[in-house]
């Protein structure tokens, strides 16, 4: 696979991610990782950022009872997109990107 596969593959990750949030580039992921590092490497990162997202989305709910919350969900919402945006653009060019935000739970 050549560099510029690899960079596509790895951008269809996190566009995927828009339409079916974790299903679509979780079967990238397991169908491409072996053949490369850069998809391998892409698709842990966005799962780590999926269940980030996840686990920051359940805080900002809890929060919403003392009205906060209401303004966190906002937040997460903005940054899930401005840093799934970032990461395409990233990945597309190739690089290995970590997303600030993200919990390593996959490594």
């Amino acid at each position: 696979m050549n560099a510029k596969d690899e960079g596509l593959l790895a951008m269809l990750i996190y566009l995927t991610s828009f339409f079916t949030t974790v299903i679509g580039p979780l079967l990238i992921w397991l169908i491409k990782r072996e053949e490369s590092e850069l998809v391998d490497f892409h698709g842990k990162e966005y799962l780590n950022f999926a269940i980030s997202i996840a686990i920051y989305s359940i805080v900002s709910a809890v929060f919403m009872l003392v009205i906060i919350g209401f303004f966190l969900i906002f937040v997460v919402g903005l940054l899930a997109l401005i840093f799934t945006i970032i990461a395409a653009v990233k990945a597309y060019q190739g690089e290995k990107y970590r997303i600030p935000i993200s919990i390593p739970f996959i490594k």
